[in-house]
């Protein structure tokens, strides 16, 4: 039983260090007004497409689904 719980520990502690070392996290959705209230990827193509001042790079990952990696900044509770 020692020797499991020892072996489970170590594991947790491996995936949490690889899962930090696993690359650069997606920059959070602006609160701007440019950005207020958008929660469809529809929208983000409007101003990020190709072609547009704000157009996307060519390695970006898939350029249609930007809500699955880009969250809203976290809004700070205050007492």
């Amino acid at each position: 039983m020692k020797n499991t719980l020892i072996f489970i520990i170590f594991m947790a502690i491996v995936i949490g260090i690889l899962s930090l070392l696993s690359g650069t996290r997606a920059p959070r959705i602006p609160e701007d007004a440019f950005h207020a209230g958008i929660t469809d990827n529809g929208v983000c193509l409007k101003c990020h497409a190709p072609g547009t001042p704000a157009a996307l790079k060519q390695n970006h990952p898939p350029k249609t689904e930007c809500v699955i990696c880009h969250k809203r900044k976290r809004k700070i509770k205050q007492a």
